[in-house]
């Protein structure tokens, strides 16, 4: 673990044949479950030399994956129009029921796990009772293909993201549209809740990602710091960061307390196309073209990033303006008024680092791969990252730093170059401002 709180990755996952479209960690962080357009559904051990599993079933792509509450379920949630709840176990059994008459985008359980919602490509959204697989209600408003449908905390609304540009909060008991939000200039990918309940964010094509109080329906923050389309995002537990995961092949964490970019991952090698946090908050893990599922230490959570700001600040006052990073020379910097909306842009660099950081990384270091032994027919031969430690370029040595900021920024994450291999899993077949949160 990195002893000055940046992130760092902590294990990563290679059995995927295909584009690993979503992941989820259960609720006791023992396994994390990835879906993928080769169809098949994986449950990954996150004790090393831990078997993971493959579940076969889906006839086509899978869309969506997700952990009930209790970590005893995973559903998914296909372009075959299907749905199914699986028991993530060696067994691998599953109920499957025909949801929709077009591909299912997208899967999510209500926090008291007893509803399903679903998201199509027939443009509905549909409700269903999760133990007896009883469809309850469906929600018909858009007016293209629906990407994403997740419940509030309570339970009580649902928000939608949609190819026809728009996110839509519904009324679950009154089966009503109680507001449509049009700000985004292109389809729209992801939206979920803040924890809080009081907000929503929305990942879009149109590379932005934007902040509503669906109090007052106004948009608060908009964030512009990828170069591609956004493809996914998540709240961390404490609902002052946001994950965000990018056709531009980047993670972008970003604080939504002061406003502003945090870090730049680059662990996938091509699109990275799904992030989500534990439920704890203490990790993340994320999922690419590359076919990877990663996971990730969290963290910056605990540091209290007050005091190395205005270290920073102060730093770049003794160097010059010319000592900021790209981060911090392109973005607003202010917290966010109650009254305004903060928009955040960040100009393109290929580090893996600090969104304030006022230094530049020397070359990344190489990474080394442990293959652990197949001992059992079962057992799955998995990869163990290992990552070295990172000693100061002797550039940064001769920066006039105060030691307390050097320590700071000395261990920072570096680009990560993953070379993994392919390996063999048992398959499993079945029949069946500050915000004001």
């Amino acid at each position: 673990m990195s002893a000055m709180g940046d992130p760092a990755l902590e294990r990563h996952f290679k059995g995927h044949r295909d584009t690993v479209t979503s992941v989820d960690f259960s609720c006791n962080m023992k396994q994390i479950a990835s879906g993928s357009l080769d169809s098949c559904v994986m449950i990954w051990n996150m004790k090393p030399q831990m078997r993971a599993y493959r579940f076969v079933g889906h006839k086509d792509a899978v869309m969506s994956v997700q952990f009930s509450p209790s970590g005893h379920l995973v559903a998914s949630a296909s372009r075959d129009k299907t749905v199914r709840l699986w028991v993530p176990s060696v067994k691998g059994e599953s109920t499957v029921f025909r949801a929709h008459t077009g591909s299912v985008r997208s899967v999510s359980f209500s926090s008291d796990g007893q509803s399903l919602v679903t998201a199509s490509d027939d443009k509905t959204i549909k409700v269903w009772a999760v133990h007896r697989q009883k469809f309850l209600f469906s929600l018909s408003q858009h007016i293209n293909w629906v990407r994403s449908a997740k419940f509030s905390p309570d339970g009580r609304l649902i928000v939608s993201a949609s190819d026809d540009k728009t996110v839509k909060i519904w009324d679950k008991n009154s089966r009503e549209c109680i507001h449509s939000f049009y700000e985004h200039g292109g389809f729209v990918n992801y939206a979920d809740f803040h924890p809080s309940g009081t907000c929503i964010a929305a990942a879009s094509n149109d590379n932005t990602v934007k902040v509503w109080d669906i109090r007052s329906n106004k948009l608060l923050q908009q964030y512009q710091v990828h170069s591609a389309a956004v493809n996914s995002l998540s709240f961390h537990p404490s609902g002052n960061f946001l994950i965000t995961a990018s056709n531009d092949s980047t993670l972008k964490i970003l604080d939504l307390v002061e406003g502003r970019l945090l870090y730049t991952l680059h662990g996938h090698q091509g699109a990275a196309t799904c992030a989500v946090f534990s439920r704890k908050g203490d990790f993340f893990a994320s999922g690419g073209a590359d076919e990877q599922v990663m996971a990730w230490r969290t963290n910056f959570a605990s540091v209290d990033y007050g005091e190395v700001l205005r270290s920073q600040t102060l730093l770049a006052g003794e160097n010059g303006t010319s000592s900021r990073s790209a981060h911090t020379s392109s973005q607003t910097q202010s917290r966010l008024q109650p009254s305004g909306t903060t928009t955040v842009k960040s100009s393109s660099d290929r580090l893996t680092s600090r969104g304030t950081s006022g230094l530049r990384l020397g070359p990344a270091r190489g990474s080394s791969d442990l293959l652990m032994p197949d001992d059992q027919e079962e057992e799955v031969e998995e990869e163990q990252w290992h990552e070295p430690p990172l000693a100061p370029s002797a550039a940064a040595r001769e920066e006039a730093i105060p030691p307390a900021l050097a320590s700071t920024l000395e261990n920072i994450v570096v680009q990560l170059d993953v070379l993994t291999q392919l390996n063999s899993y048992p398959t499993v077949r079945t029949a069946t401002s500050k915000l004001s949160w």
